[in-house]
């Protein structure tokens, strides 16, 4: 038998506010912790130590962060650790901190105007006291010259090979002197003008993903500079995919910035190598995200709208593309005359130099109906770029570079779950593949044989809306290791979430269905292994389980809770059930549910999801996971939702 739900509501004392149950139902009780009743010892968990401190009586103990580490905020940032006892007092740099019972506690503190940020933590319980001296380093960035010209080294945009089509252009910023006149002169004599930005700063990027209060208005940044350029810059890069070494840095074909303030001018050369495309002699590549044949990959290359953005498209190993341009390590895919995805360069290869680009139409489909999926067979001339998009109901597959020339196309028998196959052309060189399905889209996956694209579309299982859990295969990940977050009496996530979904298996089990656990040890599990287990084992549902953190600078008093992410569509309301009912077992805040770029939530052929329960880095928080009667509402939570998730699916079938 599980533990039965406690029926009484203790709300707990959180970073100085009250925290009670969120919206949705009834309160839920929360986790009475045991007094620490250990030795006085200070510890700083995060920013990260140079080992640890643990320091006795009436001793002032120095330390220093990691050496690699660097606070990523201008203005404020939390430092959390442990004091050993319940019942210590404890300051840092004067200013009294709240101890919780597990004598963890964090603090919302003050940055400097400098790099070394000093935090003195002084703990008192009874006759003993603990003093602890914490150095950590804070990045700052460039400092100005004190003379009245000067140049931010650091700020030069773009830098490093840079390669464009012609007419393309390319926007080039610098930061230096407020006031100046700025200009380039490039190795060929011509001049560029810049003129002074009156952008806003942008937002740091914390903020922007998990700030829950409207950020202020932010002023332009003083001094910075930006101008438009669309030839050769800077040395020759040679080919794009290529290019020989860097001369160096003091070699004349570097264009060179001038800054000049009255009498006074600062130099410093541009380093950016910036090349053009040439257009008649096509550069194509295939796609390989295994090139030394470890087995151990994905077979995946994700392709974003701009160098190092958001995943995109997602190309299977085996796609040809031609290459428009390069940004050091990120290559630009011209999937079409109108379309451009920017991939690693490290997983792309040159194709047979000298072959131009593949011609022909997309013929005639075919639909090919299976017991457990329907297959929808789409001859090309070559292995083109694609993209799948999702509906609720429709899957649109865009295929690049190719017309339509679809005299026939074949359901191969009328199959229940296919309404209509159909297709258009948006554009003349890109042809678009319309399933409409007789239910929301359960999942799919995508593979090559030959030049044929299939595009597998998986049945959704048969769910009894009474016991909707029975006899699905549901699939748990417990997040990390390697890495994770540590809390501040040192509990690991890894160990948390490794006890929550141990439960939420025996819960499932309870009810009828099949659990796999991407992981039930405490070994390490390489991240592209966990989806391609839950595939493997043709898993229903797929949920990862994490405990959360969050970003220097942003404020933990505020931004704190439960909220669960999903990618594709077919997902969101197994995260909107999730999320709910995580609420409603934990009982702290509701950050919501999110769209979120990660690797356990972009499988495509399950609903799959990632959890955030509660934040590791809070001590109350801390407190709830790492305790059993908190692993179960975590469990519970995780069960409710996917039950939820699976009784609305089987509302809507046939």
């Amino acid at each position: 038998m599980t533990p039965p739900r406690p029926a009484a509501c203790i709300c707990v004392l959180l970073l100085g506010a009250v925290a009670c149950a969120g919206s949705g139902g009834p309160a839920i009780a929360r986790v009475a912790p045991s007094p620490a009743r250990g030795p006085l010892a200070l510890r700083v968990v995060y920013p990260p130590p140079q080992g640890r401190a643990s320091v006795g009586a009436g001793e002032w103990w120095a330390l220093v962060a990691d050496s690699t580490f660097r606070i990523q905020a201008r203005d404020s940032t939390f430092i959390f650790g442990s004091v050993g006892r319940t019942d210590a007092v404890l300051t840092l740099n004067g200013r009294r901190i709240p101890v919780y019972p597990t004598g963890g506690w964090i603090a919302w503190v003050a940055l400097p105007d400098d790099s070394v940020a000093t935090f003195d933590l002084v703990a008192a319980a009874g006759a003993d006291t603990a003093r602890l001296t914490y150095v950590a380093r804070v990045n700052r960035g460039f400092t100005p010259a004190i003379a009245a010209a000067w140049i931010d080294t650091t700020s030069f945009r773009p830098s490093g090979d840079r390669w464009i089509q012609p007419g393309e252009g390319l926007r080039l910023s610098v930061r230096a002197a407020p006031g100046a006149t700025v200009r380039t002169i490039a190795p060929s004599g011509d001049t560029i003008p810049f003129i002074e930005d009156q952008a806003p700063a942008d937002l740091p990027w914390g903020q922007i993903a998990f700030g829950t209060t409207s950020p202020p208005v932010r002023p332009p940044i003083s001094g910075r500079y930006v101008t438009w350029w669309a030839r050769s810059f800077g040395p020759d890069p040679g080919p794009v995919m290529f290019p020989p070494p860097p001369p160096p840095p003091d070699d004349s074909s570097w264009a060179q910035l001038e800054v000049i303030v009255g009498a006074d001018t600062a130099r410093a050369g541009w380093p950016l190598r910036l090349g053009i495309v040439a257009p008649d002699v096509p550069q194509l590549i295939v796609v390989n995200d295994d090139t030394a044949g470890t087995g151990t990959t994905d077979s995946i290359l994700a392709g974003r709208p701009t160098p190092y953005g958001t995943y995109n498209w997602f190309f299977p190993t085996g796609t040809i593309a031609r290459v428009s341009g390069r940004w050091n390590d990120q290559v630009r895919l011209q999937l079409s005359r109108a379309s451009a995805a920017w991939v690693d360069a490290a997983d792309v290869q040159p194709f047979r130099p000298g072959l131009p680009p593949a011609a022909g139409p997309a013929r005639s489909v075919r639909l090919v109906p299976g017991e457990r999926s329907v297959v929808l067979r789409m001859p090309l001339p070559a292995r083109l770029p694609f993209r799948v998009d999702e509906a609720e109901r429709e899957l649109v597959v865009t295929l690049y570079g190719v017309a339509a020339d679809m005299d026939w196309i074949q359901y191969g028998g009328t199959d229940p779950l296919v309404r209509l196959l159909a297709y258009g052309q948006p554009a003349e060189d890109e042809t678009t593949v319309t399933v409409t399905l007789a239910e929301p889209v359960w999942g799919y996956r995508t593979r090559w044989v030959g030049s044929d694209l299939l595009l597998e579309i998986r049945r959704p299982p048969r769910i009894d809306p009474r016991r909707p859990l029975r006899g699905r295969r549901i699939a748990l990940d417990a997040g990390h290791p390697p890495g994770g977050a540590t809390g501040p009496t040192g509990i690991r996530e890894p160990d948390v979430v490794l006890g929550v979904v141990r439960k939420a298996r025996r819960l499932l089990e309870e009810r009828g269905a099949t659990v796999i656990l991407t992981r039930d040890a405490d070994a390490p599990v390489a991240l592209v292994a966990r989806p391609r287990l839950a595939e493997s084992a043709d898993a229903d549902v797929l949920v990862s389980v994490h405990a959360n953190a969050l970003p220097d600078g942003v404020n933990p008093y505020v931004n704190n809770g439960t909220s669960v992410y999903y990618f594709h569509p077919r997902s969101a309301p197994l995260a909107r059930h999730l999320n709910r009912a995580l609420v409603r077992e934990l009982g702290f805040p509701d950050l919501g549910m999110g769209r979120g770029d990660l690797a356990l939530a972009r499988p495509t052929w399950m609903p799959a999801v990632l959890a955030e329960g509660l934040f590791m880095m809070l001590p109350d928080q801390e407190a709830v996971l790492a305790s059993e009667a908190g692993q179960w509402h975590y469990a519970r939570g995780l069960v409710d939702g996917i039950a939820a998730f699976l009784r609305e699916r089987a509302a809507v079938q046939r």
